[in-house]
């Protein structure tokens, strides 16, 4: 495959034409059809269906399109690493998070980075977690900032950051009048919450298990700025991750502790074995003091308790034994 026959593929999905994408790209339309007929022949089927002037992708390009859109971002990376080795400036630094903590945790981190650093070049990319874990393998991130589990033997977790989540309700809502959200009053109450079972949403439903409560589930999403949206609407009391709910203030909406404890949990990652520039190193440290300064009850745990925290086998009592592993944040490392 060439760049270019990659780069006319891209241009074609996201215009939804060929004429569109030549536009796009400075090329004639002509010259962008042969291109994608090239390419379609190298791989051996068909991309998209043609309907006049304005095409369709198939099923099988819209599989392709992410890895494509992957490689291109990594390369414009690239480039821009090139330029700043051409100029003998500082490589940008690279950070790959997923969306929540890219949104509302890096930004303040960078931004505080930036107060005691010249660097000015930075490249914020949000991912899922498993695409944080092959921005790090291949090399083209620095920092990675995930949710659990993101447990790798070529990665170096530094340290997990632990939260709870909390409820967001609209604020004429008469739940909102309460100080500490009690579970139980969420019985039969439409809520918005998290679709992926296998992350943050597990524990959600075990507390709700747990509880003995059974809420209407009005809205799942990925997302959960989607589902403070949907409390802002006030379609139902939001359970979000609290990186979310304080680091993104809307209006109209209030943000409640819970009474019973569901845990978010994210790591802080790079590369094992790779040597880590001292903004990088910086950049770690900020990101816990950012955590602990924007998070209500942060706690920050060695990274050895990846496998404990993940299985939510821990016990209180653990947390007052002198040889714990987790610590407030603000805690000598």
């Amino acid at each position: 495959m060439e760049l270019h026959q990659l780069e006319a593929f891209s241009a074609v999905m996201s215009t939804g034409s060929m004429t569109g994408a030549a536009r796009l790209l400075g090329r004639s339309q002509p010259g962008v059809t042969r291109t994608i007929q090239d390419l379609e022949q190298e791989i051996g089927y068909a991309l998209f269906e043609r309907k006049g002037p304005r095409v369709t992708p198939t099923s099988r390009a819209f599989r392709l399109y992410g890895e494509v859109e992957r490689s291109l971002i990594g390369l414009s990376a690239i480039e821009a690493s090139a330029r700043a080795i051409g100029r003998d400036e500082a490589m940008p630094l690279r950070v790959v998070a997923t969306p929540a903590l890219a949104a509302a945790l890096a930004p303040r981190a960078l931004a505080k980075l930036a107060q005691g650093s010249a660097r000015v070049d930075t490249q914020l990319r949000s991912a899922s977690a498993e695409q944080v874990v092959e921005a790090l393998l291949s090399r083209s991130a620095d920092i990675g900032i995930a949710t659990l589990p993101i447990d790798h033997a070529a990665l170096d977790v530094h340290y997990i950051i632990e939260a709870p989540c909390v409820a967001v309700l609209h604020r004429q809502d008469p739940l909102a009048q309460e100080t500490v959200l009690p579970f139980a009053r969420l019985e039969g109450q439409p809520v918005a919450t998290l679709a992926n079972r296998y992350r943050l949403r597990s524990r959600i439903d075990r507390a709700f298990d747990e509880a003995g409560v059974a809420p209407h589930v009005a809205l799942e999403t990925n997302a959960s700025l989607n589902a403070m949206m949907a409390a802002q609407q006030q379609l139902g009391v939001a359970i979000v991750d609290p990186v979310t709910a304080f680091g993104m203030r809307l209006a109209d909406v209030e943000v409640r502790p819970l009474d019973v404890s569901i845990p978010f949990l994210y790591g802080v990652v790079t590369l094992s074995g790779r040597p880590r520039g001292g903004d990088v190193n910086a950049m770690i440290d900020i990101l816990a003091q950012v955590s602990h300064t924007l998070l209500p009850g942060a706690v920050r745990h060695a990274a050895s308790r990846h496998g404990a925290l993940v299985a939510h086998d821990w016990t209180d009592s653990s947390a007052d034994s002198p040889s714990s592993s987790h610590r407030h944040l603000g805690a000598s490392a």
